[in-house]
């Protein structure tokens, strides 16, 4: 069993998806490892260092030279997987909604696609999520970045000179970058105010600190743990809830995402000029087409005073943890279907007819379907 890694090609792509810790790791299972020369560079991983992790360290065209599996962050091109076996394994992040020529030239090589961000999300399967330990660091560098940003302090202080007010951070959105967002802002000293379609978030809110601002009658829980698209009398009540509190911030961090569909507007331009001038805004769903009216991929802008901020690529600003994360995801999901006698992972229908995009040439996600 031959398991391959290529260097991330993508635009401002700087994570991998193995890392020495887990090079290892599929040693002790019996595999090989191949990873391509300078794989590692931008998360601060040398080639000696996977070298010494007991992996072949090589050009592309040998790294993919007969893999059985090939690891990604985000599924390399097909041209550079000519050399691996027939039907080769990509366990990668494939973005198939909006990529869909791409999932087509995977079935036409005769390659079998499995989509990361299409793991379930189910008890078994959280140690897989890739989606959730990179929203973790999401959530996170958001609320870093916006305090960078930020003109002022974050936490009260008192000093003999005066006081200084803690800064009011408003997190739209509560699910894992969401929660993640509002534990780091209240560490650093701010007051935390969040809300979410979904009422039973509130609860959670709460737990780290925050105070839940919800819509009155407010409810649209979708599948999976997502939000469901909001009907227009639910945007109106929405709408309205936002304008009355987000006047009063200083920070707001939107992170609403609905898998398959443009990222849901949660921020009108009549909203951010009702905001003080110098308050911050980082859109996280920016690169998914924005939360936020007006927000551009990896741009400041500043509309009535206000800055407006966020990466198209979040969790590719950490690429030294994030690689260490997305690293265990693979890693986790691969040696949980491991056969022993087989010597390879064998995946059960629940798991792998969900992450599943292509097998013996064709489509085969029903996700996907039309």
């Amino acid at each position: 069993m031959r398991i391959a890694t290529l260097k991330e090609r993508a635009t401002g792509e700087t994570r991998v998806a193995i890392t020495p810790e887990t090079v290892k790791k599929f040693a002790g299972l019996g595999a090989v490892v191949a990873v391509e020369s300078g794989a590692g560079e931008h998360a601060a991983i040398s080639d000696a260092a996977y070298a010494e992790a007991g992996a072949e360290v090589g050009s592309a065209e040998a790294t993919a030279k007969d893999a059985d599996i090939v690891l990604g962050v985000q599924a390399p091109d097909v041209s550079l997987l000519g050399g691996v076996k027939s039907g080769a394994w990509v366990a990668a992040t494939f973005d198939p909604f909006q990529q869909r020529e791409r999932v087509g030239a995977y079935a036409k090589a005769g390659l079998e696609a499995l989509a990361m961000e299409f793991m379930p999300r189910i008890t078994r399967a959280q140690s897989m999520d890739v989606l959730s330990s990179q929203s973790n660091l999401s959530g996170y560098k958001a609320v870093i970045a916006a305090a960078d940003q930020f003109g002022r302090a974050f936490p009260m202080m008192m000093t003999a000179a005066g006081t200084v007010q803690a800064a009011k951070v408003f997190v739209m959105g509560v699910g894992v970058a969401g929660l993640q967002a509002i534990a780091t802002a209240k560490r650093l000293g701010a007051q935390v105010s969040a809300t979410d379609v979904r009422p039973e978030t509130a609860e959670q809110i709460r737990s780290l600190g925050g105070k839940p601002v919800f819509a009155e009658g407010l409810e649209a829980s979708g599948e999976g743990g997502y939000a469901a698209e909001l009907t227009d009398e639910q945007k109106a009540a929405q709408a309205e809830m936002v304008s009355g509190h987000i006047a009063k911030q200083d920070i707001v961090i939107t992170t609403a995402l609905i898998p398959g569909r443009a990222a849901p507007r949660l921020v009108s331009d009549p909203q951010i000029a009702t905001m003080k001038p110098g308050s911050v805004i980082f859109d996280l769903a920016v690169g998914q087409g924005g939360n936020v009216e007006g927000s551009k991929a990896d741009e400041v802008v500043e509309k009535h005073g206000v800055t407006i901020m966020g990466f198209s690529n979040t969790p590719a600003h950490l690429p030294a943890d994030a690689s260490a994360l997305f690293a265990r995801n693979h890693f986790n999901f691969l040696s949980a279907f491991w056969d022993k006698e087989a010597g390879k992972p064998v995946l059960d229908e629940e798991i792998g007819d969900a992450i599943r995009l292509t097998r013996g040439g064709e489509v085969v996600n029903e996700r996907l379907a039309g």
